[in-house]
């Protein structure tokens, strides 16, 4: 049976059984420790954006992009994997607060290799950052086998199968260098695929809310993170006398359009929990993420590089400077589309206009001032879904609240429903 946790910690509770947390748990927030978790994630994210701006910069595109995906994969899969854990089995006793600080020291470590691995393919840094996460994790699933009888089975082989990789990535530092794209993928596979075979055992209590919370506060600091490396790339070009005026539509453009990404995300994460009641929906929805969060971050190294090749760094042209840009806006537009939108249903005429954003942001790579056009394009979305979700309204309203009169209106939003987990 799954118990809730008591939620303050107290002296005299430094340990406490880790036995599943109920997964229609009242009142489950994110809780300070999984901020602090967060923050500290963000420099890896940081660290890895600013080693992807400088590849982007100097003309290494393809090299950057490889490097970027590389290193971005080790950061997202270690936050997703404490994420999920967490929510089934956070005790916050010292034990686990411990070992949370290990997995945060990881990704210092992580972060500390970024640059290493992606101008000079060196991964020995980030592989053992991302080791000292994961093994922390491997004690972590221990803990909850020996407390969590119902669910010993799924643990063990959450336990087993990440140690198994981990061993692989070490091996991996000692293979010859022509084979490291290829063992990169093989381990890639294999550490996606252990939730899938662990889960198969007994599904794990991780609760809905709690992770439709997670998921989106990560999305908020890592938008964060791209107004803040763009706002270093200005105040660079100020310091070299580059003139404001040169740099308004970049501003103008870039502010419009991580704000409308905000906005475009958090406008239907409200109900995303409501199908999350799955082990199919869940991967769906936590694998999709690695390219919502890779493109989050991407869209300020992009900036950041259009703010350098407007005053005259760089060695890209007009058009590859836009690509840079619009191409990760355009990802980040396309993943929320289908993880917010496809995942319910498409309901109404404003879920479809999404696809003909991303065309147009791709043709703004085209346009005079790309990231300007972009920034319109994407406020220009939020304006016509906002105005469409109206009418849908105003007939939903005028029908009784059924949206029956076309097809078109969104049903009443039904009550929420407890998680169920599937028996298989």
């Amino acid at each position: 049976m799954s118990h809730s946790q008591p939620s303050p910690l107290s002296p005299a509770s430094w340990h406490r059984p880790m036995v599943a947390r109920l997964s229609d748990e009242q009142h489950r927030t994110a809780t300070m420790l999984e901020l602090f978790f967060d923050l500290c994630f963000v420099t890896a994210v940081a660290q890895a954006a600013t080693a992807f701006e400088h590849e982007l910069a100097e003309g290494h595109i393809g090299h950057g992009v490889l490097g970027y995906a590389m290193v971005f994969f080790a950061i997202w899969w270690a936050w997703m994997n404490f994420t999920w854990f967490a929510s089934a089995y956070d005790t916050d006793d010292v034990p686990y607060r411990l070992l949370t600080l290990v997995q945060i020291t990881g990704a210092l470590v992580l972060a500390a290799g970024a640059s290493q691995a992606l101008q000079n393919e060196d991964f020995t840094v980030i592989t053992w950052g991302y080791v000292i996460m994961r093994l922390a994790m491997v004690t972590q699933w221990l803990r909850a086998a020996r407390s969590d009888p119902e669910r010993r089975s799924t643990c063990l082989r959450y336990a087993v199968g990440i140690f198994v990789v981990q061993v692989g990535w070490v091996v991996r530092l000692t293979l010859p260098e022509d084979t490291g794209l290829l063992t990169f993928g093989i381990l890639v596979l294999a550490e996606i695929a252990v939730p899938a075979w662990a889960e198969r055992s007994a599904i794990t209590t991780w609760h809905p809310h709690h992770i439709a919370e997670r998921y989106g506060l990560f999305t908020l600091i890592v938008l964060g993170e791209s107004i803040t490396a763009a706002t270093g790339a200005v105040h660079a070009a100020l310091d070299s006398h580059t003139a404001l005026g040169d740099l308004a539509a970049l501003v103008v453009g870039g502010i419009l359009t991580v704000f409308a990404l905000w906005w475009l995300y958090f406008a239907r994460s409200a109900r995303v929990h409501d199908r999350l009641t799955t082990l199919r929906m869940a991967l769906l929805w936590g694998y999709g993420h690695y390219l919502v969060f890779a493109s989050a971050a991407a869209v300020g190294a992009g900036l950041a590089v259009n703010v350098a090749h407007t005053t005259g760094h760089g060695h890209l042209s007009d058009r590859a400077a836009a690509a840079v840009y619009t191409i990760p806006v355009a990802v980040f537009v396309t993943l929320v589309w289908l993880l917010h939108h496809r995942t319910g249903g498409l309901r109404r005429a404003a879920d479809v206009l999404h696809p003909v954003a991303v065309l147009a942001v791709l043709a703004a790579t085209f346009a005079p001032s790309p990231v300007l056009v972009t920034g319109v394009i994407t406020a220009l979305l939020i304006a016509t879904t906002l105005v469409l979700s109206a009418r849908s309204d105003a007939r939903r309203d005028a029908n009784g609240g059924t949206g029956a009169d076309t097809g078109k209106g969104t049903p009443s939003a039904a009550p929420d429903a407890p998680h169920t987990p599937p028996s298989s």
